[in-house]
């Protein structure tokens, strides 16, 4: 009897060993990466109805001015532009681009945008038709809700309303998987790292002397 509790013990102690500081790696890591590649932004206007709507909670990747794409949703900083925090647009035209806008319609490069995330075509009564080429470097921005979004609509005077992609802070993501399977990895290490815990504890609560056993 007093053998084999010992050799389960020693099974506790050992995995314990192995469990904790495997935990505490895998919870370090992917603590690491997420702050390194990834922010949770808050929605804080309605700037991007129906899409986001005022706080909703998304996951943003942080990304260089090379990947951004047009139709991409942006969190960008705009002193310029936007005052106090990132906002929240979306990609119409970068650099190089020609974009014309009607008042119901947006064409890039002479082709018209099919644009399902637009739902009210209308356009705010404060923004005037355009016409304009996005400089190098910047990007031409729009927000979903067009009736009530102060984007690059309302700043044509100052390079054609673009806005510079070095001030791009992240890219809203369309797929969840990637911080599902963070999350995942996250909660894995805290599991293992209370398993580790919980096998040092107990091998140290049933730990006696020799003496005791042989009494």
């Amino acid at each position: 009897m007093v053998v084999r509790q010992r050799r389960v013990l020693g099974r506790l102690r050992d995995a314990a060993w192995v469990l904790a500081p495997l935990g505490l790696a895998l919870l370090v890591g992917t603590g690491a990466y997420t702050l390194a590649n990834y922010r949770m932004v808050t929605v804080m206007g309605d700037s991007m109805r129906p899409t986001y709507r005022q706080g909703d909670q998304l996951f943003a990747e942080r990304i260089g001015a090379s990947e951004i794409r047009r139709g991409d949703v942006l969190l960008i900083e705009a002193p310029e532009h936007y005052q106090g925090e990132p906002m929240l647009r979306r990609v119409t035209g970068i650099g190089g681009d020609h974009v014309v806008g009607d008042g119901s319609q947006v064409a890039v490069n002479g082709k018209r945008l099919d644009e399902p995330y637009v739902r009210h075509r209308e356009e705010s009564l404060m923004a005037r038709p355009y016409d304009v080429k996005v400089p190098d470097g910047r990007l031409f921005l729009l927000g979903d809700y067009r009736v009530n979004s102060n984007d690059s609509r309302f700043h044509l005077s100052e390079q054609s309303g673009s806005i510079a992609a070095s001030g791009v802070r992240g890219r809203v993501l369309e797929d969840s998987a990637a911080p599902t399977v963070l999350v995942t990895l996250g909660s894995l290490g805290i599991v293992l790292v209370l398993a580790g815990i919980g096998g040092y504890a107990v091998r140290r609560r049933t730990r006696r002397p020799l003496s005791s056993w042989m009494a």
